[in-house]
């Protein structure tokens, strides 16, 4: 026997033990805890708005998320850096009033020195920030870390606050695997279960791309774990909750045309999931997002396109996702010229029709250009979109803009009903 064939014995033997524990001490089922407007407090009018919510110029920004807080205000996430992977970049936040309508000032919350500090370990990179708020108010905040290889080696650290995000704990790894804990990467929002436990969909990348369901207990450790795809070609899931035992979860798709979004479904609360399919939605290898709404329909935001991501779109389903309508295109830029001066223009002027109070858009184009243009060849992008309803009814949504600026839109559910109203006809997916 060679000298690495005990060893790779020993961490088989290792795995399957590790196997047999959690099978032997899974933990008791729970049920999915809907969301659930409480107070509809929110602007009863049909009203659309929106807003850069980040601030910084002539940066890679990117991956953000949202996290409602105990007051209403809602807090963003998301990393910044001068290219994603550098060694410079952090995970940035601000939080927004709705009361003001304005976005405070963007601080930095964690960068690779000060996570490499908690954890004792090397940290190469660090990305995609996601955050959810426990029964108990503690907010939870996971993002991921790489220390060698590219993203398929990464893992997943989270910090904790206790006050809404103004201060935070050090930060420490999930334990998401028996067998080196590498390959885990989050992406999808963070939800509830009825026990007050925590589902966080993660996916894996090395070898393999699929989706995961992580069960995250209330001291903050993975207490069960499910799959909900295989192969090499979905991740970053997204799971809707649609009652305590239904849930839909949408993946995006790295494989072979036709480029379509892959669905899986639950009705025992994630305790079994059906066979991975291709729905009729397209996808170009893009992240997607979505939300389950308190009367049933499912609302989607997505880069309804299979090559590129300059287009963005929101839809609905009325039936449970068999099919889908597209109700509003919150960005089209298909087709449009892409030579650099052409292109400043155009990314000016959808800087100044983001945010009222933009009367030199210059800066915006420049950083827009700074990261989309090469020689003479410029694109758009709106990408990796985060979608929530807030307990008054609102909803909010984030993407990432040209890789430059954080977009932020606001509507209210009149207006989702109307918009609903003009495109009745809408095609459905």
């Amino acid at each position: 026997m060679s000298g690495r064939q005990p060893l790779l014995l020993c961490l088989v033997l290792i795995a399957f033990g590790a196997a047999f524990y959690k099978v032997a001490n899974r933990p008791s089922a729970a049920l999915f805890q809907p969301a659930v407007i409480t107070a509809q407090t929110g602007n009863t009018a049909p009203e659309v708005h929106t807003h850069f919510a980040s601030a910084q110029q002539n940066i890679h920004t990117h991956a953000a998320s949202l996290v409602e807080l105990g007051d209403g205000r809602i807090r963003a996430f998301w990393f910044a850096g001068s290219r994603e992977g550098a060694r410079d970049v952090e995970i940035r936040s601000a939080v927004f009033d709705p009361a003001k309508n304005l976005w405070s000032a963007e601080q930095s919350i964690a960068d690779r020195t000060g996570t490499q500090r908690a954890l004792l370990r090397y940290v190469k990179k660090l990305g995609n920030p996601v955050a959810q708020r426990a029964p108990d108010g503690t907010l939870r905040l996971f993002y991921v870390t790489v220390s060698l290889g590219g993203w398929a080696g990464s893992s997943i650290t989270a910090i904790t606050s206790m006050d809404d995000g103004a201060t935070w704990s050090p930060a420490r790894r999930l334990i998401t695997s028996p067998f080196m804990n590498v390959s885990t990467l989050v992406k999808g929002a963070p939800f509830l279960f009825g026990d007050g436990t925590m589902g966080l969909p993660v996916y894996h990348e090395f070898i393999g791309k699929f989706g995961e369901l992580l069960r995250i207990g209330n001291g903050g450790a993975v207490i069960d774990k499910q799959r909900l795809s295989s192969g090499r070609s979905s991740l970053q899931p997204v799971v809707l909750i649609k009652d305590p035992q239904q849930a839909l979860a949408l993946m995006r798709y790295s494989g072979v045309s036709p480029m379509r979004m892959i669905a899986t479904a639950t009705d025992d609360a994630g305790q079994h999931w059906s066979a991975p399919v291709k729905t009729a939605l397209a996808n170009p290898n893009a992240a997607i997002a979505g939300v389950a709404l308190p009367d049933g329909r499912l609302l989607l935001v997505f880069n309804d396109t299979e090559r590129e991501r300059d287009a963005l779109s929101l839809a609905v389903s009325a039936d449970g996702g068999a099919t889908w309508g597209t109700v509003y295109q919150l960005e089209d830029q298909r087709g449009h010229p892409t030579e650099p001066a052409r292109y400043a223009q155009v990314a000016g002027e959808l800087a100044k029709a983001t945010e009222a109070g933009i009367t030199d858009a210059t800066a915006y184009a420049k950083s827009a250009q700074r990261i989309k243009c090469v020689a003479q060849h410029c694109g758009f992008e709106f990408s990796y979109p985060y979608l929530i309803q807030t307990q008054s009814g609102d909803f909010h949504l984030v993407y990432t803009w040209n890789r430059s600026f954080i977009k932020h839109v606001r509507f209210t559910r009149a207006w989702l009903d109307q918009q609903m109203e003009k495109t009745g006809d809408a095609k459905l997916h």
